[in-house]
């Protein structure tokens, strides 16, 4: 029923088109859990020479959708029904990380926390929290 890191990544990439825009990498993924990179471009910046705030939740969201994946399987009709972010520090331009964890898994609702980082360093630029609505079975 649970899905690998390659598995949750092709799924998502199918479903999602922007994923392929964005170059996501699904690095690691399991139980609750879900290690996601988003590979520098030039277009993430935002004026100030930051990586903009919509790529770094779009990051988040994706985290959690794939950590949700990877526990559930093929569940590709969760859909976000909350996320709340608090922009910690500035990530400087490059490859930005997600890790997320699934909280409380429901019949119905999964919450999540998401911890994402940038640089060599892992500096923590950004806190997530979210919910996501799961598919009756």
């Amino acid at each position: 029923m649970s899905l690998n890191a390659k598995e949750v990544e092709q799924l998502i990439r199918a479903g999602l088109p922007m994923a392929e825009d964005m170059d996501l990498r699904i690095d690691d993924a399991g139980e609750r859990y879900a290690r996601v990179t988003a590979p520098f471009s030039s277009r993430m910046i935002r004026p100030g020479g930051t990586i903009s705030g919509p790529v770094q939740m779009a990051l988040a969201d994706a985290a959690m959708y794939a950590a949700i994946l990877a526990t559930l399987g093929r569940a590709e009709m969760a859909v976000t029904s909350n996320l709340n972010i608090n922009f910690l520090n500035k990530p400087q331009p490059g490859d930005l990380t997600a890790e997320a964890i699934v909280l409380k898994l429901g019949r119905r609702l999964a919450f999540c926390e998401v911890r994402l980082l940038s640089g060599d360093d892992d500096v923590l630029v950004a806190h997530v929290t979210g919910c996501y609505a799961l598919p009756a079975k």
